[in-house]
């Protein structure tokens, strides 16, 4: 019946219509209208699917949701012309004539409806969803999507898009997470659209009558979230399509890539350059030109003679080594991957099995088909290749996947697990499945080791396999803000693990651009530079002597700051929130955070508030949200629910931290397996809030923590009762610090105590930035320098029992 129906669709919108049959389920309920058959699951109290179809069976994404529907409990309630679906917090109601789906909140407030006119619609193949639009409802979210923080009054596609220097609205990029928060009247709710073909998201964009999502094809297939906070949502959200893994923690450290480093000699001079200077690095990338005529599985034998040598002379020096990998394989006779995935039928093809050629680096290539099992074990058998060499990480790039003319025929065929489709319903997913191939050969080639893979292209749940980055960014002031709200905007689609490429990729930065943009960055999970061939040089040294101070001083604070960075990764490989938090995750309601004069503004690892400035001011405005502030670099105290003006200089990003945070930071290294002093410094920012800071340490590099090798322990700051609690802490790994150094900023005389025991404390200045050098003699010309006067600290062992520090 649904699919005869759907063969007069096309010239008009057909509704779904009204409700001909239906019944209960262990899951909720199903049934069909004249044109259409739908299915509502409960996932959990605070997550419902709705899935509908007109055709005879659904035919869900595969790759996505890794959750699956268990019978969760809900209660139904039935009238003549309604449904009522209840969870504990959300209550669904169910339209019959016509079928239409309104959610509130078990206290009756409208969280979100729809249109009863059109409610779940067609246009031919393409089909919709219309929601009415709440009074002043904000919509944020939707991934790597540039523009303002509030899709309000916007549509975006997903279409993932090799989109060289894209402008900082232009839009599809090279990722789609179809998935956005809604909020309005204190309620937040969240819809993941699980349909890869493209997809469109209107947000009252060219009428004023309603929102809606729709796809060119494909069931409707989305999963309603509600709870009480943003984070919340998030969380549900990463319940159906996981979480990162705990990333090795090298990749934490700064990493430096150019299109290209070669020869061999180059690579090596650069390594030598970064101890030389003092500028602490982890990583360093090979871009194409490592490889023979930009053939995957390749090493040119003229620029790189000796890669394993080289590699190993890297490592020696504390550098790992990531590769790039593309996609597109040389169709040549002989080149060994050609042949074999010929001869295994591993490519993609036309309907009448010829193989998909088109050009990108190499020439004329062929394309693996992810989307098939036995492709993705094909290609993590190849990577032996580069972990013979030594190789630690993987960088999967125009996987889109891209090509010349960037117009790939619709028409080709895709595996897709067995369901044999087109390039229509596999495009937005290639990429992700590329990604996850990388990781499985990462896995499976060191089994003992985390992987690291980072991608350009993804699909939503492309957490669980690889980092991002935003792809081919300009150097331009624009464009650092712009990578700035991708990344945030990434973070609240579960995707945590990111980054911009500092500097700018196409185009060459300004001196102060780059010491603006290497700031920011090292409040950014993903802190890596990048530049594109035939520019200047553009390592942190390459900008004069005060950038590269600058550059030295942030880099520096960002290796202090791991013990911090590497327990928020973990906090966030548990619950999926991201360290990189728009403002609207703690603050939705605000409706200054929304102002364009301060939605760049994020808090970083839950502590730190981060209000990016562009280069060329030396004042700016700054939102404190409520609560009070600590001015990071000299402990000064401002109250919240303000606008403040903050000198900027080039040297002084504006951070400031929440009061009653805890921060944890070590000593000065030069990589992340470099040896510390021991000392795991503790700083408290004096406040009345009651806070938690989870301290989590582990090898940083094996898979053991998964067997109980790691420590953890939570330290709950008590501002009533000025009492630092340290829980004890859990795991069978031993702390890398053997002593503790508690600061306290914001309170003058103080008596400390441990567990009833009077503690000798000292005083002691705090830098967190070191002082510049006055290259210019002149007084105009000096550069200011913070610094916090007089702060109370002591020292204390690290026990791993529970013990309180009072302070009076």
């Amino acid at each position: 019946m649904a699919t005869l129906a759907k063969k007069s669709l096309g010239k008009r919108n057909v509704p779904i219509g009204d409700v001909e049959f239906w019944e209960k389920t262990s899951f909720g309920i199903r049934g069909n209208t004249k044109q259409a058959t739908f299915n509502i699951s409960v996932y959990e109290s605070s997550t419902i699917r709705i899935q509908v179809t007109q055709e005879e069976e659904f035919s869900p994404n595969p790759y996505a949701v890794i959750a699956e529907a268990n019978p969760h409990a809900f209660e139904l309630e039935e009238s003549s012309y309604c449904l009522l679906l209840k969870t504990e917090k959300i209550h669904l109601y169910i339209q019959l004539q016509p079928f239409s789906l309104r959610f509130e909140t078990p206290e009756g407030k409208i969280i979100n409806e729809d249109d009863s006119a059109f409610a779940v619609s067609w246009l031919g193949t393409e089909v919709s969803t219309y929601k009415q639009v709440q009074e002043n409802e904000k919509f944020v979210g939707l991934g790597e999507k540039t523009g303002n923080l509030n899709r309000a009054g916007k549509a975006y596609v997903n279409w993932n898009t090799d989109y060289f220097a894209y402008g900082v609205g232009d839009d599809p990029l090279y990722m789609s997470i179809p998935f956005f928060i809604g909020l309005h009247h204190d309620l937040a709710y969240g819809i993941f659209f699980d349909n890869s073909h493209k997809t469109t998201f209107n947000f009252g964009a060219s009428n004023n009558r309603f929102i809606y999502f729709s796809a060119d094809d494909g069931d409707l297939d989305y999963y309603f979230m509600h709870d009480h906070g943003v984070g919340q949502v998030i969380e549900a959200y990463t319940r159906l399509t996981g979480t990162m893994e705990m990333p090795p923690i090298w990749s934490l450290g700064f990493q430096q890539c150019r299109y290209s480093y070669y020869p061999e000699s180059e690579v090596l001079t650069l390594a030598e350059t970064f101890r030389n200077k003092n500028m602490p690095a982890d990583v360093i990338y090979l871009d194409i030109h490592h490889m023979e005529k930009y053939k995957v599985f390749t090493f040119d034998k003229e620029k790189f003679p000796d890669p394993k040598t080289m590699i190993r002379r890297l490592k020696e020096k504390g550098f790992k080594v990531v590769v790039i990998m593309d996609p597109g394989i040389k169709t040549e006779d002989g080149y060994v991957p050609y042949e074999d995935g010929k001869d295994k039928d591993l490519f993609v093809t036309y309907p009448d099995g010829a193989i998909y050629e088109a050009q990108v680096w190499p020439g004329w290539c062929a394309f693996p088909d992810f989307t098939k099992p036995a492709v993705r074990e094909w290609w993590a058998e190849k990577m032996i290749f580069y972990k013979d060499a030594g190789v630690d990480g993987y960088w999967t790039d125009m996987n889109e996947p891209a090509s010349w003319g960037q117009f790939t025929p619709n028409l080709i065929d895709f595996y897709y697990e067995g369901e044999q489709t087109s390039h229509r319903k596999a495009r937005n997913v290639y990429g992700m499945q590329m990604a996850r191939s990388a990781m499985e050969g990462c896995v499976q080639q060191e089994p003992e080791k985390r992987p690291f893979v980072l991608t350009r292209s993804g699909f939503s749940g492309i957490q669980r396999y690889a980092a991002a980055w935003t792809g081919d960014n300009i150097s331009s002031e624009e464009h650092m803000l712009a990578g700035i709200r991708l990344v945030n905007s990434l973070g609240l689609s579960g995707v945590a693990f990111s980054g911009y490429d500092v500097g700018g990729f196409a185009g060459e930065s300004t001196k102060s651009l780059f010491a603006r943009w290497i700031s920011i960055a090292a409040f950014s999970p993903l802190f890596r530079a990048h530049s594109m061939i035939n520019s200047n040089d553009a390592e942190p040294w390459a900008f004069g002597e005060e950038v590269e101070e600058i550059s030295r001083n942030y880099m520096k604070l960002r290796y202090r700051l791991l013990p911090t960075i590497y327990s928020a990764f973990y906090k966030s490989s548990k619950n999926g929130q991201p360290l990189a938090k728009s403002l609207v995750v703690d603050y939705p309601f605000d409706n200054i955070i929304f102002d364009s004069a301060f939605q760049n503004q994020y808090l970083f690892c839950d502590a730190f508030l981060i209000a990016p400035v562009e280069s060329y001011k030396e004042i700016t405005k700054v939102y404190l949200p409520k609560g009070d502030w600590y001015y990071l670099y000299n402990s000064k105290k401002y109250h919240g629910n303000q606008v403040i003006y903050q000198d900027c200089p080039t040297s002084y990003l504006p951070v400031y931290v929440k009061s009653g945070s805890v921060i944890a930071l070590q000593s000065d290294i030069q990589f992340t397996g470099d040896t510390h002093d021991g000392i795991l410094r503790l700083h408290l920012f004096w406040g009345e809030e009651t806070s938690t800071y989870t301290h989590y340490e582990d090898d940083g590099a094996s898979l053991a923590y998964k067997d109980g090798q790691y420590l953890k322990r939570r330290i709950n700051w008590i501002g009533s009762e000025n009492a630092l609690i340290f829980e004890a802490s859990t795991g069978e790994f031993r702390s890398q610090y053997d002593e503790i150094r508690l600061y306290i900023h914001g309170k003058d005389a103080l008596k400390i105590s441990l567990d009833g025991k009077l503690l000798d404390s000292e005083k002691e200045d705090i830098a967190f930035l070191g002082r510049l050098t006055d290259f210019d003699p002149l007084p105009e010309h000096a550069h200011p320098f913070h610094s916090s006067k007089e702060i109370c600290c002591v020292s204390i062992p690290h026990s791993s029992k529970a013990f309180t520090i009072q302070l009076d």
